[in-house]
């Protein structure tokens, strides 16, 4: 079928390829989730009912599963979306993400550790 012979709404929906897209269902399933994903370490940290180390990981681990969700349900990204290309690329970027951040951390820390540390005579010289 044509662009010709379609009405002009059914040819504006027709957007020629074969991404995936949203339903309104799909949407507030996200939503929700976010919500409840926001909401639960925002409780945490304002009750102060866990301690900082744990209130830490629960926080991070929170924010790990809305990244997901947010991936998932709003840009939609999967393994069939543009035949996987996409979550190749975002395999491809966590990748250098991790090598990049985990490499800066190491530098730091054995920079730290092996810096001649100045004494209180040292620093009134200079």
């Amino acid at each position: 079928m044509s662009a010709d012979t379609l009405t002009p709404a059914a040819a504006h929906d027709d957007h020629g390829g074969s991404a995936p897209h949203g339903t309104l269902r799909g949407y507030l399933i996200g939503f929700v989730l976010s919500v409840v994903l926001t909401a639960i370490p925002f409780a945490l940290v304002m009750t102060g009912r866990l301690d900082a180390t744990t209130t830490a990981i629960v926080v991070l681990g929170m924010a790990l599963v809305q990244i997901v969700v947010h991936m998932v349900f709003f840009l939609h990204m999967t393994t069939r979306a543009e035949g996987g290309w996409s979550f190749l690329a975002l395999m491809f970027t966590l990748v250098v993400v991790v090598v990049t951040l985990s490499g800066s951390i190491w530098v730091m820390y054995h920079m730290n550790a092996n810096m001649m540390p100045m004494s209180g005579a040292t620093m009134s010289q200079q």
